[in-house]
């Protein structure tokens, strides 16, 4: 299944809202087109700094810098940034680079945890044995960078690792990537958030190999 530049540009938005309506986001810049040169990208304001998150730099200077330049799509409530970027030609997925960037400074919720500790939401926030790190689900169907097993079109990097690429079964839509997100950290067992999300249905076109599901890797619903 396809997904359109015009469906992904609405599908963000209406997950920027709900998760304000939701009190689970407090900074936002909606999506928006950029057409470069035959390719169409559903990107951000201050996309052009997304090139920071590559370079050998701490952590807490990469944060500070997307922070900085506004370089995300959603800024949640503890502060992790939230980047969605995707590249069409045409109406063919070309690549997506989906990012999770949690702040690495959590000291304003650890030295007042009397304003979030009735909140089961901030509950793990204001633990002292929590580390954050980013999390990016990449897709590119460039062939020449494809390498079986060891670079899939579609993976998941934890913590910047460069050798870490996880084989995922294909590309994410917004839904997929906000319900991961959700689900593994913002969910309480009292509330589901990502159970309230705007529901899509579809999925894109798998592009795992036999090979790499040989592996471990993570399969996405269809």
């Amino acid at each position: 299944m396809s997904f359109t530049p015009n469906q992904i540009v609405h599908s963000i938005t209406c997950l920027t809202s709900k998760c304000i309506e939701l009190s689970l986001c407090n900074g936002q810049n909606y999506p928006s087109f950029n057409h470069i040169g035959g390719f169409t990208e559903v990107s951000f304001p201050g996309k052009e700094h997304m090139s920071l998150a590559l370079r050998n730099t701490p952590y807490r200077e990469l944060y500070n810098s997307l922070l900085a330049e506004s370089a995300f799509n959603m800024r949640m409530v503890d502060g992790a940034l939230l980047q969605l970027s995707y590249r069409f030609r045409g109406e063919r997925l070309i690549s997506h680079r989906l990012a999770f960037f949690p702040s690495p400074d959590l000291t304003e919720f650890q030295n007042s945890p009397e304003v979030y500790e009735l909140e089961e939401l901030y509950a793990e926030i204001i633990l002292k044995n929590i580390v954050p790190f980013p999390i990016r689900f990449d897709f590119d169907s460039n062939q020449t960078v494809y390498d079986d097993v060891h670079h899939p079109y579609s993976h998941l990097t934890l913590g910047q690792y460069a050798n870490c690429r996880i084989p995922v079964s294909g590309p994410l839509t917004p839904s997929s990537f906000l319900d991961f997100i959700l689900r593994s950290f913002y969910n309480t067992s009292h509330r589901r958030y990502c159970e309230e999300l705007p529901l899509v249905r579809g999925a894109f076109d798998e592009t795992i190999s036999v090979r790499e599901q040989e592996v471990v890797h993570i399969r996405l619903p269809a």
